[in-house]
């Protein structure tokens, strides 16, 4: 029996389109294009929609787990020749100021997605892959064994669909994804900007707040990427200015406000996204496998978002080309992705939901740091957890 997405316009009526794709990618993010650079090297027609043009900013914390650098220099970037900041410590403050600092291990390097992500759009073009940008995804639907895709840049059709489209999607919303109803309850939101500051280079630090923390950390041309994540409704205390919800609220932590106080903003404006869910997602729906955060987020103060979407992204590699080449049936193939998806992240995805709880929290998180500063194995235990191995 098909299973259909409900489609409007007329993607239901295309015939004989002139290309069959083996997959198209929803999304160019992390994600989405290194699976977009694998398969296409791997001699498969890949086609990738995103609705930005390259290079852009992201809203993103900028830390990679060490864990993906061999992964990304496999790909084919010059991450040595790009002499990045290697991050070997983290410091964590209470939202009274109260702090510690333990080592970072496995450790981590910073880069902005405004460079990395035009990196690897480059690559996908080179390795083959047709890269549309400035192009918006409207429907797809599954029909007869093929998808069929309407988007701004016409019709199309391919053997499979990836949605790598980020946090949070309209296309999540028209296919009522569970998660969209369950994540109502907590309404974040986030906030980045670039800045220029001096704090150690090797240092990645995590500041609480009321309702939130915020994390700074360096990334290439002696620029910090700083970023906080917040509950909505500390926007609307702050009378929906960012500015002022900052003066009112995090900069009650006399390390925030010192922080602040001493940065050079380099964004015209503070680069926001809203609607951010830890909610649980489902990886595969309607025959489409999800990648990235469109497949499960990990709560941000793990810093192991970027890594996830490389390593999901190897995953999905890996079963769509059994797919392709005949030795699994569709169902199996996606049985076998949800199931290996679930065995490498789901751990993660427990511990960074655990500890959220502590972060954002005045009272807890003040409770945590004076618990866990006399044990730093323990600290080390948490760090470890939220974290896998190379890949």
């Amino acid at each position: 029996m098909e299973m259909g997405i409900p489609m409007a316009g007329n993607c239901s009526r295309m015939t004989n389109p002139p290309v069959i794709y083996d997959t198209a990618i929803a999304g160019g993010g992390l994600a989405g294009l290194s699976l977009a650079i694998q398969l296409s090297r791997k001699g498969y027609r890949v086609l990738l929609f995103e609705k930005e043009i390259y290079p852009f900013h992201k809203v993103c914390g900028e830390y990679i787990s060490m864990e993906s650098r061999d992964f990304l220099t496999r790909l084919g970037l010059p991450l040595n020749a790009w002499d990045l900041p290697v991050i070997s410590q983290i410091t964590i403050s209470a939202a009274n100021g109260k702090s510690i600092n333990e080592k970072l291990l496995p450790g981590g390097f910073g880069i902005s997605r405004y460079k990395l992500d035009a990196a690897l759009a480059t690559l996908a073009k080179q390795a083959g892959a047709n890269v549309l940008e400035n192009t918006k995804v409207n429907e797809i639907e599954f029909q007869n064994e093929f998808f069929n895709i309407s988007s701004s840049a016409g019709l199309f059709r391919a053997r499979t669909v990836c949605g790598s489209y980020g946090k949070r999607s309209n296309l999540d919303i028209k296919w009522k994804r569970a998660f969209i109803y369950s994540s109502r309850k907590k309404n974040y939101v986030a906030v980045k900007y670039h800045v220029r500051t001096r704090l150690p280079e090797h240092e990645i630090a995590l500041h609480n707040f009321s309702g939130g923390y915020c994390g700074i950390s360096k990334i290439e041309e002696d620029r910090y990427c700083l970023c906080y994540l917040t509950l909505a409704a500390n926007l609307k205390k702050g009378g929906q200015s960012i500015r002022e919800m900052e003066e009112r609220i995090l900069k009650k932590n006399p390390r925030l406000r010192e922080l602040f106080d001493k940065v050079s903003i380099l964004f015209d404006q503070p680069l926001s996204i809203s609607q951010i869910s830890f909610a649980k997602k489902t990886q595969v729906e309607n025959h489409i496998l999800f990648v990235g955060d469109a497949a499960g987020m990990i709560t941000p103060l793990c810093g192991n978002g970027m890594s996830m979407a490389l390593h999901g992204s190897k995953i999905a590699a890996s079963c769509l080309e059994m797919f392709f080449r005949n030795l699994y049936p569709r169902e199996e193939m996606e049985g076998a992705y949800q199931r290996e998806w679930n065995r490498v992240f789901a751990k993660r995805l427990r511990t960074g939901r655990f500890l959220q709880h502590f972060f954002g929290n005045p009272i807890l998180s003040n409770l945590l740091i004076s618990v866990l500063k006399p044990f730093p194995a323990v600290i080390r235990k948490f760090i470890r957890k939220t974290h896998g191995e190379p890949f």
